[in-house]
C-alpha cells in the first residue's frame, strides 16, 4: 500500500502543470474596447481546453484548438467600467484590470504622426498636463514582416494617459483624444501605429495591393525574398537598372562639378537644389596597376534613398534605405589597369538627398591595401516629377510594400475600432497620380478589416519654398488628391494642416492645431454632432457676368486681413498661370474674366499663403478646377 502511494505521488508530481491561460495583445490591463460591438477576445491555453471568460456581468465559454489558440465573442456594451475581464481554464485564471469600454480610434501615418507630445509646440506644459484617467494609449513597437505577423515585435501594454506614457506618444493623436474625451466624458483609447518617412503602400494588405496591377511583380519579388534574399536582391537591382534605363549614366552634356560636402544636396546652398527629389549623380576616379584589378569591395556610406552604383560602366550594387550603409562586391574583370570610374546614380524620394554622412568611402582590394575615394564630382539628373517614382525595395521596412501592414496593423486581429486617424503623403508626394488610387484603396481595406467607417485625413502641411509666381507643385498635387477622396466619400473627414506648416521644416510643431482639427471630423463624421469640420471647399468654377465665379461649401468665407483674397491663379489650355485678383462675397469667390483661362487653381504652392477661412477659423483647401459653363 505505501509502496503504491509513494509511486502515484511521484506521477503525480511528474504530470506537467496545466498551461496557463493568457490574454493576446492588445489585451492588457488598461485597455478600452469599442462600445456597442461585439469583441471578439483571444488568447492561449492548454490546447483542447476550455476557457469560461468573464466580463462585466457576461459569461461566455470557447474552446482552445488543438495550438491551444483561443478566441471568444464578448456581447456589446455601451461606454462603462471600469471592470475586470477574467479568464479561467484548467484551473488557471488570468485578469485583466481597470478595463472600460468606450470609443477606440487607430492613428497612423509617417513621420507627421509620429512626431511625439515632448517634441510639439508648448511641450513642457502639454506633457506636465498630461494626466487623464479616461485617455488611454497603445504605441505600437516598429516591425516590418513580409509576411502578416499574429504578435508585435515586442510586449506592449495599454497606459493611462499621464506625463510619462504621453510625453512619447503621437501628439498629434493625443492631442485629436483629449478633445474627445473631454468632450464626451467616456473612455478614448488611443492606438498609435506610425513609421517616420514610410510610404502609403507599405499600409496597404497584400490582398488589397495587388488589385493594382503595377504593384504584382513587387509582390511576387516580396515573395522571392521570403525563400531567397539573395536573388531577390539581383533581381531588384535590375529592377532599378531597367527603370533607369539611359539614366542610369550622367547625360552625355551633364555639368559636373565638385560636391561641395557629403551631405544631403539640398543643404549645399544651390537654390537648383534646395527642393529637388530626383537624380544625382556622383563620380570618383582610381588609378590601379594590373595587378590591383581584381576582385574587391566597394563601400561607399550611406546613399538617400535608392542608390544604382556602377563601375567602370557594370552594376555592382543597390540599394534602398536612407541611412542603410553600402558596401557592393566587385568582381573579377570589372576593374582595369589605369583609370577606374565609380559612379553612383542616387535617387532622391522626398527630403535629403544624394551621397551623406562621415562613413568611409574606400575601394579595398583582394590583397587589403584600402584605396580612400575622393574628389567626388556631382551632375544633376532628371526630377521625380517628370519620370515618375522608381521601384521600392518591397521588404525595407517603411518603404516596401505591404510590410507595415504586415507587422503593425495585421497583429491586431480585427481589435473593434471607432474609427481611423491617418496623417501621411509626404513620403508619396512625387506620385500624386498613384496615390489618388492608393488612399480610396487603403480606407476600403482598413474599413473591411476593422468594420469600421470614419476615416479621418490630415491634409499636408505647407512645406518647401515661397514662391513669387505660379508653379505647377507637386505638393499641391497631392493635397488635391485628398481634398478630392474626402469630397467623393461622406466618411472621410478632412484636417487640413495647410495654414500651420513651417516653411523650412517637414515637421511642423504645431500639433495641437492638427488634432483639434481632427477631433472636429471625428464629432461631425463619427458622433454626428452638428459642428463644422471642414475649411471652406470648391463645389463649382463657372464664368458668370464677366467673371469667373468659384463656389464654396463649408462657408461663408472670410477674408482674414480684409481686401483680395490670395492664390488664385487662371490657367490657360497650355497650361499657362498667372495669379488673378480675387474678392470673397458669402459662398462665392469672383475674379474677373480674362477670356482666355479654362482653369482655376488656388493655394497651389508648397507653402501658400492662406487667408481664406471660414467664421470656425478653417482654412479653404487648394485646388484645381476646370471652368464649367
Amino acid at each position: 500500500m505505501m509502496r503504491w502511494m509513494i509511486v502515484a505521488i511521484g506521477m503525480l508530481a511528474a504530470a506537467p502543470a496545466a498551461a496557463q491561460v493568457t490574454f493576446d495583445t492588445p489585451f492588457t490591463d488598461h485597455a478600452v474596447l469599442q462600445r456597442d460591438r461585439a469583441i471578439a477576445v483571444h488568447g492561449h491555453a492548454a490546447p483542447k481546453s476550455e476557457i469560461v471568460l468573464s466580463f462585466a456581468g457576461a459569461t461566455v465559454r470557447a474552446a482552445a484548438d488543438a495550438n491551444g489558440a483561443w478566441r471568444a465573442i464578448l456581447p456589446a456594451r455601451p461606454a462603462g467600467g471600469p471592470y475586470s475581464l477574467v479568464a479561467t481554464s484548467g484551473g488557471t485564471t488570468a485578469t485583466l484590470g481597470d478595463v472600460m469600454v468606450g470609443d477606440v480610434w487607430l492613428c497612423s501615418g509617417q513621420s507627421n504622426m509620429e512626431f511625439t507630445l515632448r517634441h510639439a509646440t508648448n511641450a513642457d506644459a502639454e506633457v506636465q498636463q498630461a494626466a487623464h484617467p479616461l485617455l488611454r494609449l497603445f504605441n505600437v513597437p516598429r516591425q516590418s514582416s513580409a509576411t502578416p505577423q499574429a504578435s508585435f515585435s515586442r510586449p506592449v501594454d495599454w497606459q493611462v494617459s499621464a506625463p510619462a506614457s504621453a510625453a512619447d506618444f503621437s501628439a498629434a493623436c493625443y492631442f485629436m483624444g483629449r478633445e474627445l474625451q473631454q468632450r464626451q466624458g467616456i473612455a478614448v483609447g488611443l492606438i498609435s501605429s506610425a513609421w517616420g518617412g514610410s510610404v502609403i503602400e507599405d499600409w496597404i494588405s497584400r490582398e488589397s495591393l495587388a488589385t493594382l496591377p503595377r504593384y504584382r511583380p513587387a509582390l511576387d519579388l516580396l515573395d522571392l525574398y521570403g525563400r531567397d534574399p539573395a536573388a531577390a536582391s539581383r533581381q531588384w537591382r535590375d529592377m532599378v537598372e531597367k527603370w533607369l534605363g539611359a539614366r542610369a549614366s550622367a547625360p552625355a552634356n551633364a555639368v559636373w562639378h565638385p560636391a561641395p560636402s557629403m551631405a544631403a544636396w539640398e543643404n549645399w546652398g544651390d537654390p537648383a537644389l534646395a527642393s529637388f527629389d530626383g537624380i544625382g549623380y556622383y563620380r570618383a576616379h582610381v588609378t590601379l596597376t594590373a595587378a590591383q584589378a581584381g576582385k574587391a569591395e566597394l563601400a561607399i556610406g550611406a546613399v538617400d534613398d535608392i542608390d544604382l552604383t556602377r563601375v567602370n560602366g557594370r552594376a555592382v550594387g543597390a540599394l534602398d534605405g536612407w541611412d542603410a550603409p553600402r558596401r557592393y562586391a566587385v568582381p573579377p574583370g570589372v576593374l582595369r589597369a589605369g583609370d577606374n570610374v565609380v559612379e553612383v546614380a542616387a535617387i532622391d524620394t522626398g527630403g535629403g538627398g544624394g551621397l551623406w554622412g562621415d562613413l568611409p568611402r574606400t575601394l579595398t582590394l583582394a590583397d587589403g591595401t584600402v584605396i580612400p575615394l575622393k574628389d567626388w564630382q556631382f551632375a544633376r539628373g532628371d526630377a521625380l516629377a517628370a519620370i515618375g517614382m522608381p521601384p521600392g525595395l518591397p521588404w525595407l521596412g517603411g518603404n516596401g510594400r505591404t510590410t507595415l501592414y504586415n507587422g503593425m496593423i495585421a497583429p491586431f486581429d480585427n481589435y473593434p475600432l471607432k474609427g481611423f486617424a491617418w496623417y501621411q503623403g509626404e513620403a508619396n508626394v512625387n506620385d500624386a497620380a498613384g496615390y489618388a488610387e492608393l488612399m480610396p484603396l487603403l480606407i476600403a481595406d482598413w474599413r473591411k478589416r476593422f468594420g469600421a467607417e470614419p476615416f479621418l485625413m490630415v491634409q499636408l502641411a505647407g512645406f518647401g519654398p515661397l514662391t513669387s509666381r505660379p508653379v505647377d507643385d507637386v505638393w499641391a498635387q497631392l493635397r488635391d488628391v485628398q481634398r478630392r477622396v474626402a469630397d467623393a466619400d461622406p466618411k472621410v473627414g478632412l484636417a487640413s494642416a495647410l495654414d500651420i506648416g513651417q516653411v523650412a521644416d517637414i515637421h511642423p510643431t504645431n500639433k495641437q492645431g492638427v488634432g483639434y482639427r481632427l477631433a472636429l471630423g471625428a464629432r461631425a463624421i463619427a458622433l454626428g454632432e452638428k459642428v463644422e469640420a471642414r475649411g471652406p471647399a470648391p463645389t463649382a468654377v463657372v464664368r458668370r457676368d464677366g467673371k469667373i465665379a468659384i463656389r464654396f461649401a463649408h462657408g461663408p468665407l472670410v477674408t482674414v486681413g480684409g481686401g483680395q483674397v490670395l492664390g488664385f491663379e487662371l490657367c490657360d489650355s497650355g497650361g499657362q498661370c498667372r495669379y488673378a485678383d480675387a474678392v470673397a462675397s458669402g459662398d462665392t469667390v469672383l475674379v474677373p474674366d480674362d477670356g482666355k483661362a479654362s482653369e482655376v487653381r488656388y493655394l497651389w504652392q508648397a507653402s501658400p499663403i492662406v487667408n481664406l477661412y471660414n467664421p470656425d477659423g478653417l482654412p479653404a483647401t487648394g485646388f484645381r478646377m476646370p471652368i464649367g459653363r
